[in-house]
């Protein structure tokens, strides 16, 4: 244990709890383990360059986001592909990279989960050059990411009313999508989406899976396409979604004029047209939308400390 040296970013702002009491733990069991350790800031913009010449410098083993998932996500764009373990104690308001990797809210527990550096490799993706370690979104979820981002206090409770807000408001968006298959002939098909769904892992946060058969290292993206339909019919499409009701169509170009309410499928990569400039999340940050978003799985992006 004593040749690790780990580097804490606790986030000031992620979520609700006190994070004077999270550091004073961080002290005391960090400090039992005999491991050497530092404290510092999240960057309010994002940025984490300066991480990698200070990781070289000082033999750093181990970065540590005390956060939620754009933290995290941040961290984790700026850290891919270098030598070195991350590790989350969840602090935010949606923690689906954490949960979905198996890593528990109580800070004792994730503290117990990084002090055995039991680190493996998980994917992640870029859309348009921009990383994602776990899912964006374009539509719907987008537009709650988005005015979930404004308000003063944060939390569950603030999400759940934001979310009931714009799904009494929620219109679909035209969308057309490209999906290699690797023989030249790529599959093509338009649809007008509530949203879709690019998802590494399997959850939006809170335990609410909306791609359920996602894995964190299968070198695969699950896409999920939330189609036009009445309010009621989306509501109980994207239930049936959530408890695995859908399943992952080989050939999602088939369904695009069907019945069927959601699109499930699996692919490496592909290309979604957005004419109606349809609102984007990337981890639940809100980011700037375009016309056109390219996306593609990035292999084992990351090291993770999980279980």
């Amino acid at each position: 244990m004593s040749s690790r040296k780990i580097i804490y970013l606790i986030n000031p702002i992620s979520g609700t709890g006190g994070k004077f009491s999270l550091q004073e733990m961080i002290r005391q069991k960090t400090g039992e383990k005999g491991i050497a350790y530092s404290i510092l800031p999240t960057n309010a913009e994002g940025d984490y360059a300066f991480l990698l010449p200070f990781i070289e410098q000082t033999a750093v083993t181990d970065i540590i986001v005390c956060g939620g998932d754009g933290t995290v996500s941040a961290v984790a764009a700026a850290l891919a592909g270098v030598d070195v373990r991350i590790g989350i104690v969840p602090m935010g308001s949606g923690n689906g990279l954490a949960f979905a990797a198996g890593i528990p809210k109580d800070v004792e527990r994730a503290l117990e989960i990084i002090f055995t550096a039991n680190a493996s490799p998980i994917d992640g993706f870029l859309i348009n050059g921009q990383f994602s370690c776990m899912l964006c979104g374009i539509g719907f979820d987008a537009k709650v990411a988005e005015e979930f981002a404004s308000q003063t206090k944060r939390g569950f409770r603030t999400y759940v009313r934001v979310t009931l807000k714009n799904f009494f408001n929620a219109r679909p968006y035209p969308f057309r999508l490209r999906i290699p298959s690797g023989n030249g002939q790529d599959a093509s098909f338009g649809e007008e989406a509530f949203f879709i769904s690019i998802a590494n892992g399997n959850q939006f946060g809170n335990n609410f899976t909306i791609a359920p058969k996602a894995s964190l290292h299968d070198g695969l993206l699950d896409i999920v396409i939330a189609k036009k339909t009445n309010q009621l019919r989306f509501l109980v499409s994207v239930i049936r979604q959530v408890m695995g009701g859908y399943r992952v169509l080989a050939k999602p170009e088939a369904e695009s004029g069907a019945r069927i309410k959601i699109i499930y499928f699996q692919t490496p990569a592909l290309v979604i047209e957005n004419p109606g400039h349809a609102p984007l999340h990337i981890d639940g940050d809100p980011k700037a939308s375009a016309s056109e978003f390219h996306i593609s799985v990035v292999p084992k992006a990351i090291q993770l400390i999980q279980p």
